[in-house]
Parts: structure tokens; C-alpha cells; sequence
């Protein structure tokens, strides 16, 4: 019994690295189309949220089988519990890639105010928190998972320095004001993607320890 329901976590753990592949994979292009303002790939970005809602389902159908079928108790339910509420927030992510990719397109007939520096950081950190939450997942680490949590820290700087610069150049003209504000819901997202990821470092500790902070509700 006990190997059936070893062979079934195998399952769930590499399909839970899928999604969190193509999570990652959605960020990562969606950051690349707001540098460049190609939207053939933001469109693509869009058309792709289905594959991670689709994953998504797949694991809560994992999930489900696992908790009828094997009827699991203390950490091993901890640890169902636990992807079924990071999977939650994968998906929301890849929702996020995609209110990214939609002013992209808004955007793409504009010169830019300013040169994207912070906004391309705040992606490369959000990414770093993504996939070492998944890890922490993946290895049961929850030195790792605390490192992800704290990491939290850097791209909440990063946002208050992107809002703080274009807050200024509204003052400065206020033609700058609609760009400004796209600009900042961007830094918004990438922030709300940092958010989940340490959501998702948050529920591997849940699911080793059993202890859990209170939890911030993220849309």
C-alpha cells in the first residue's frame, strides 16, 4: 500500500515541477515581450494560460485520488494539502504573466518613458523565489523554503523603487501620467508574483512542520 502511494507522490511531485516549468516559462516571456513590445509573443503568452489551467486540474485530480484511494493521515495529508493550495498560486502567477502580456500589447505602439531596469530585476528575482520554492517542494527543505521567504524582501525594495521613480516623473509632466500607471501595475504583478512564490515556500513548511503563519490573501 504504502508503495502504491509512493509511486503516486512521484507522479504529483514531477507533474508539479511541470507546471511550475511553465509558470516560469510564461514569466520569463512575458518579461521578454514588455523589453522588446512584441506582441506576436504576448498574444502567445495569453493563448498559453490555458496549459497551466489545465495542469492545475490535472494535480487537483491527483490530489483527490490520492487522498480517496490512499487515505492518508498526518504529514502525508499535510503534504496533499499543501500542493493543492500551491497549485493555487501557480495558477495565479500564470494569470499574473498574462495582466503583463495584455499591457504589453496596450503599450506596444509607445515609446517607452524610461529604460526598464528595475521591472526586468524584479522578474529575474521573482523567478530565483519560483523555482526555489518548487525545490524546497521537491527536496522537503525548509532551510530553503525560509531562504525563498525572506527573499520576499528584495523584490518589495525593487517595487517601491520602480513606484518612487515614476511617481516622480508624473510630477516632472504629467503627460507621463497613463504610462506611469501601466508601468507601475506591471511592477504591481511582478510583486504579486513574489508574493505567491513565498505563499508557496509558506505550505512546504506547513506540510514538514505543521506550524503556519497567518496568510495574506493574494489575488
Amino acid at each position: 500500500m504504502r508503495s502504491k502511494f509512493d509511486e503516486q507522490l512521484k507522479v504529483l511531485n514531477n507533474t508539479l515541477i511541470e507546471m511550475g516549468g511553465i509558470v516560469e516559462q510564461a514569466v520569463i516571456a512575458a518579461t521578454k515581450a514588455l523589453v522588446e513590445q512584441d506582441t506576436v509573443m504576448a498574444k502567445k503568452i495569453i493563448a498559453s494560460d490555458d496549459d497551466v489551467d489545465n495542469k492545475e486540474k490535472e494535480i487537483e485530480s491527483l490530489c483527490l485520488q490520492m487522498i480517496l484511494q490512499q487515505q492518508p493521515v498526518a504529514k502525508d495529508l499535510r503534504l496533499i494539502s499543501s500542493v493543492l493550495k500551491m497549485i493555487t498560486d501557480l495558477e495565479r502567477i500564470g494569470d499574473h504573466a498574462t495582466d503583463i502580456s495584455e499591457i504589453t500589447i496596450l503599450l506596444a505602439d509607445k515609446k517607452y518613458i524610461k529604460k526598464l531596469e528595475h521591472i526586468p530585476k524584479m522578474a529575474e528575482e521573482t523567478m530565483y523565489m519560483l523555482t526555489r520554492s518548487i525545490d524546497a517542494y521537491v527536496k522537503r527543505d525548509k532551510e530553503l523554503a525560509q531562504e525563498v521567504i525572506d527573499y520576499d524582501d528584495i523584490v518589495d525594495e525593487l517595487f517601491v523603487v520602480v513606484k518612487n521613480e515614476l511617481v516622480e516623473m508624473i510630477h516632472k509632466d504629467s503627460a507621463n501620467g497613463d504610462q506611469a500607471i501601466d508601468l507601475v501595475m506591471i511592477a504591481k504583478y511582478f510583486e504579486r508574483i513574489g508574493d505567491h512564490a513565498t505563499n508557496i515556500a509558506e505550505w512546504v513548511i506547513f506540510a514538514l512542520t505543521g506550524t503556519q503563519k497567518d496568510k495574506r490573501r493574494i489575488l
